[in-house]
């Protein structure tokens, strides 16, 4: 595998970071990883080695507010944010097929980023070969609105981009409440210890999201699970739902089946699900992750152009 970097100047001034894998041998498709909070990109270098192995360029930008991307740690732009992030993803895919001409792009979106790339189908689904939703989830209901309301609030009375430890534990402060007794904060995220550990040693890791950031994620998560915005995914866009079966974000699959059954009510005719026993949140960091990743893999093999 080949490791480098790059960045990217948006309109605005920010770069954004690109880790970027590339096989030793021409490469068959583009796989873009949009990761989720309170993470980074580079937490993907085990999945783009077994990606690289079987012929794929992958390319994984930090989003706005995390990583290495020049922007305030913990939020988005105080103005469209959500969309901005979504802007920056399609750079990245420009990019990308920029350097690897005339190749098929798969997305691959985590847990927020699953969210985000929810979103990016919905604007760019055409030009996508295939949609893998890891750690997704269904709307928070009338949770999500009191949620955006809190959030929305507190970022005008202290500011967009004010760390939120209230709306930090209203959102996250209960996902570790199904596994005690637990070992630490993040017990949701996997079985293994070793990542776990690993997590909240990575100093770019486990941070706390900003009244604002916590605003636009809840409303982009709302927008996302509308069928307003989910009937615009093409419906000859193959998509592939895998979550574990005990993660909290897509409420122990109940969440992840609400996505998928509303894509086929909405007419997308190829939508499959992957619920993996008692797998948490990071399904490619579980004990699992090799027959996980596998399984990605086979998938996106499978649903490569005939032209390839």
């Amino acid at each position: 595998m080949q490791s480098s970097t790059l960045t990217l100047t948006t309109p605005d001034g920010t770069e954004v970071f690109v880790n970027r894998w590339l096989p030793d041998g021409p490469p068959r498709a583009i796989v873009q990883i949009a990761h989720g909070l309170a993470e980074h990109s580079s937490r993907y270098g085990h999945f783009a080695q077994r990606l690289t192995d079987r012929g794929y360029a992958v390319y994984a930008s930090d989003h706005r507010g995390h990583g290495k991307t020049s922007s305030p740690r913990g939020s988005f732009p105080e103005r469209d944010g959500w969309q901005t992030v979504i802007d920056d993803l399609y750079a990245v895919t420009e990019r990308a097929r920029e350097e690897q001409p005339r190749l098929p792009v798969f997305l691959l979106g985590h847990s927020m980023g699953s969210f985000i790339s929810r979103g990016y189908a919905a604007q760019h689904g055409s030009e996508l070969a295939g949609l893998v939703l890891s750690g997704t989830a269904g709307g928070a209901g009338a949770m999500g609105k009191v949620g955006i309301f809190l959030a929305a609030t507190q970022a005008r009375l202290r500011g967009h981009a004010h760390t939120s430890g209230l709306m930090n534990k209203l959102s996250f402060g209960q996902y570790n409440a199904a596994f005690k007794p637990t070992r630490t904060e993040f017990d949701w995220l996997s079985r293994d210890p070793a990542e776990v550990d690993k997590y909240i040693n990575d100093p770019d890791c486990g941070f706390v999201f900003s009244a604002g950031g916590f605003a636009d994620l809840l409303r982009g998560l709302e927008s996302v699970n509308t069928d307003r915005v989910a009937s615009r995914i093409p419906e000859d866009l193959p998509v592939h739902l895998a979550s574990g079966d005990k993660d909290p974000v897509g409420a122990n699959g109940k969440g992840v089946r609400h996505v998928a059954d509303q894509l086929r009510r909405l007419g997308v005719r190829d939508v499959t699900m992957t619920l993996w026993p008692e797998a948490r949140h990071e399904i490619l960091n579980e004990t699992n992750r090799d027959e996980v990743e596998v399984e990605i893999i086979d998938w996106l093999d499978a649903h490569l152009p005939a032209t390839t």
